[in-house]
């Protein structure tokens, strides 16, 4: 019998999993890859990725509701309607980045923001809490599988935690910036957190569905990418849920605690080797981890160590993949040669995904650039495109992603600018509700 935590961390790729025949390669683009600057400077080839990058969330958002589409290639039989409402969390980040470097004004980036709380204010949710995907065009609920056509409450935590950094920063006192301000408190005050403990339990449930109720029965338990859920969960104003939850539903599990060292480093919780790289990203595009401690961990040892784990198993390289070594390195959830998959040092095919390494730069910044600079000086030919950096590469299989996706390259962004200015996380925990959270759960600041 698979053990407990090989099913959960296999439940989790099944979640983020897409079937190859679900993913069909768009025709590609008019994009000439070796026009791309050279001999640039440090900073300078941080800007450019960054400005490259955001073009997903701005050139390619959504015309109708400025929504971040799932993936830039046609996937899941849907056409060109599929909008994710994590990703578009991580895409609300992107435009702040993108307004506070000027490459937008202000003005315009506030009214694209207002259009899309709009959007989102006549969208289905449920208990104030939106589904997986929706169509960008309508609102309407697109099922991410038979019985997740509801609420995905880990979802909706992305998306508010870009929707609170951009209200932290539009702060002004025109009419736009105040419409936004007030249409992102409305849709916040609306998440109903306790429902999802189904009827008091001690632990966050990650779907419900009006059709099928609790059926996808997944309580969830850490360590992983889901901590944000926790955090906004008790900061929530009208429906919060009680530190109980936190202490008894996320921290009490067997791949909680770990310990263990890796090629040296300790890693305080999750699984061996840290698991694939979003976990210890997304939760943290806003939630600063610097000097963040609680009863279980210091958080900043625990995602840097993650990252330094990653890192030294792709310098052992002890499968042989080609390509692996200091310059080319980071392992997480990416597409693949074969489809969709959650890469780690205990699953690793030998797929690279550039977001890893690239969102891993406030950890590692020195191997973050080495890797930087490899992946647009070396490699650029093959995966630098008119939204950045392609999704994943096999230089094994001689293989080269012709997608970005929404989740993969909003971290880019966001975390970059984290290592530059700590700009999202100066805003996110800048919220008073944040920190009124953190404190319920007794999490210090040093």
């Amino acid at each position: 019998m698979r053990s407990i935590k090989a099913n959960i961390f296999l439940t989790f790729i099944f979640l983020f999993a897409v079937a190859e025949a679900q993913v069909k390669q768009a025709p590609e683009k008019v994009f000439n890859a070796a026009d791309r600057p050279k001999n640039l400077s440090d900073t300078a080839l941080l800007e450019l990725v960054q400005k490259q990058t955001f073009k997903y969330f701005w050139d390619f958002a959504h015309p109708v509701s400025g929504m971040a589409r799932e993936r830039s290639n046609i996937a899941y039989e849907y056409g060109n309607e599929v909008v994710t409402t994590g990703g578009t969390g991580f895409g609300v980040m992107s435009v702040v980045v993108a307004a506070d470097r000027k490459w937008i004004s202000r003005d315009t980036a506030a009214r694209f923001l207002v259009k899309l709380v709009k959007f989102l204010a006549r969208a289905d949710a449920y208990h104030g809490v939106f589904s997986h995907w929706m169509n960008g065009a309508t609102g309407k609920t697109i099922p991410f599988s038979r019985k997740d056509d509801g609420a995905d409450l880990v979802e909706t935590s992305y998306l508010f935690e870009g929707l609170l950094c951009a209200r932290q920063y539009f702060n002004g006192s025109t009419n736009v910036e105040r419409e936004l301000r007030n249409r992102i408190n409305w849709l916040w005050s609306d998440i109903e957190w306790n429902w999802f403990t189904r009827d008091g339990r001690d632990v966050l449930y990650w779907h419900w569905s009006p059709n099928n109720g609790w059926a996808m029965d997944f309580p969830v338990h850490g360590f992983n990418e889901c901590l944000i859920m926790y955090i906004l969960a008790a900061s929530g104003e009208h429906y919060p849920v009680g530190a109980n939850v936190y202490h008894r539903g996320w921290a009490e599990s067997n791949f909680f605690k770990n310990g263990k060292k890796f090629y040296n480093y300790t890693l305080p919780l999750g699984f061996d080797y840290g698991g694939p790289l979003f976990f210890s990203q997304y939760s943290f595009l806003g939630l600063n981890p610097k000097g963040l401690k609680d009863r279980y961990a210091d958080y900043w040892e625990q995602n840097q160590n993650h990252t330094l784990i990653n890192h030294a198993y792709c310098v052992d390289n002890p499968k042989a993949f080609k390509g692996y070594g200091e310059n080319c390195w980071g392992l997480t959830a990416s597409d693949t040669y074969f489809g969709y998959d959650a890469q780690s040092p205990t699953n690793d095919n030998g797929t690279i995904s550039p977001t890893a390494a690239l969102s891993a730069f406030p950890y590692t910044p020195e191997f973050s650039m080495k890797a930087l600079k490899h992946f647009y000086y070396d490699l650029g030919d093959k995966i630098w495109g008119e939204y950045g950096f392609v999704d994943a590469f096999n230089e094994t299989k001689d293989w080269y992603a012709q997608s970005d996706l929404a989740i993969d390259q909003g971290p880019i962004i966001v975390m970059i600018e984290n290592y530059r200015t700590g700009l999202m996380w100066k805003l996110f925990m800048s919220c008073p509700e944040i920190q009124g959270g953190l404190k319920k759960l007794d999490f210090v600041k040093n």
